[in-house]
C-alpha cells in the first residue's frame, strides 16, 4: 500500500492510495469520519437567559460549535469548561466561549450564536467532552470522500470542520483501525 500526498493546506487534504483493496479504502473513509475522537460541548447549564431564546436552542447551538481538539495528551474521561456571559445590544458569537484549558479552543470565533437586545444577559458554561461521530454528528472531526482511479487506485478528498488539521483526522483514523485489529487479535486469542 502506497500513499501520496496531492495537495494539502490547513482546511483540506488530497491524496492518492494505492495497492489497497475497495474495502480497505472505505473503511478508512467511515473511520475517519465515525470513530475519530473529538471535543465538543455536550453538557450545558443556563444560569441567566434574559434573551427570547428558550436555554435549549442556546444549548444546541453552543453544542455545534467546532472545538479545537489537540492531537496528545487527551482522552474520553477529560473535561474542558466553557464559560459564556453576555449583555446586549450585541451578536454573541462563538469567539466569546472563555475555555479554562488554554490548549483547546473554539475552532470558528465568526459563528454567531445568538442576538441580544439592550438589558437582555445571557451566563452559562458549557463542558466539552471527547467523543465520536458514533455518538453525536457534532463530534465528526470532518468530511472524507474518495474516487476510484482505478481498481487500486483511490483518490481521497479530506476537508476539517476545524477540529484538527487534515493529516490529523487521517493518522488518527489509521491509529483507529490498527487498534480494531488488534482488539479483534486479542478476541480471537480467547477462543
Amino acid at each position: 500500500m502506497k500513499i501520496e500526498i496531492v495537495e494539502e493546506n490547513e482546511n483540506s487534504m488530497r491524496f492518492s492510495l494505492s495497492g489497497a483493496t475497495s474495502s480497505y479504502a472505505n473503511t478508512l473513509r467511515r473511520i475517519a469520519i465515525n470513530s475519530v475522537k473529538t471535543f465538543a460541548i455536550d453538557r450545558v447549564t443556563v444560569y441567566e437567559n434574559g434573551s427570547a431564546m428558550f436555554d435549549e436552542y442556546i444549548a444546541h447551538r453552543i453544542g455545534l460549535v467546532p472545538i479545537h481538539t489537540p492531537t496528545k495528551g487527551y482522552d474520553e474521561k477529560d473535561e474542558v469548561l466553557f464559560t459564556l456571559e453576555a449583555e446586549g445590544p450585541k451578536t454573541v458569537y462563538s469567539s466569546d466561549l472563555a475555555c479554562s484549558d488554554k490548549e483547546v479552543r473554539v475552532a470558528n470565533g465568526q459563528i454567531p450564536l445568538i442576538k441580544l437586545a439592550e438589558g437582555q444577559k445571557v451566563r452559562l458554561e458549557g463542558k466539552a467532552v471527547m467523543g465520536t461521530a458514533l455518538r453525536h454528528a457534532k463530534f465528526q472531526p470532518g468530511l472524507v470522500t474518495y474516487d476510484t482511479n482505478d481498481n487500486s487506485t483511490y483518490a481521497f478528498y479530506v476537508e476539517s470542520f476545524g477540529q484538527m488539521q487534515p493529516r490529523a483526522i487521517i493518522n488518527k483514523a489509521f491509529e483507529a483501525i490498527k487498534d480494531e485489529i488488534d482488539d479483534v487479535e486479542k478476541a480471537v486469542k480467547k477462543l
